[in-house]
C-alpha cells in the first residue's frame, strides 16, 4: 500500500515537472522583427550607441530622443500586433 502511494505521489510530481517545462517554453516564443524593423532598429543602435559596442547602455537610452523613442515603441507595438494574428 505504502510503495503505491510513493509511486503515485512520484508519478504526479514528474507530471507537473513536465507540465510546468512546456509552459514556460511556450512563454518564451516571439515573433520575429521584419527586415524593415531590424532596418530601423539598427538605424537608431548606430546612432545613439557611443562605444560601438552594439548595445545600448542606460546613458545611451537617456540620449535617445523623444521622436525616436515613439518609433521604437510603434515598432515594439507592430511586433505584438503581428503576434496577436
Amino acid at each position: 500500500m505504502i510503495r503505491a502511494l510513493i509511486l503515485t505521489v512520484g508519478l504526479c510530481g514528474v507530471m507537473a515537472l513536465t507540465a510546468g517545462a512546456a509552459d514556460t517554453n511556450q512563454a518564451k516564443k516571439r515573433t520575429p522583427p521584419t527586415k524593415e524593423q531590424k532596418a530601423s532598429m539598427k538605424e537608431l543602435r548606430d546612432k545613439y550607441d557611443q562605444d560601438k559596442n552594439g548595445k545600448l547602455s542606460k546613458a545611451e537610452r537617456a540620449a535617445i530622443s523623444a521622436e525616436d523613442k515613439a518609433k521604437m515603441k510603434e515598432f515594439r507595438a507592430a511586433r505584438k500586433k503581428a503576434k496577436g494574428k
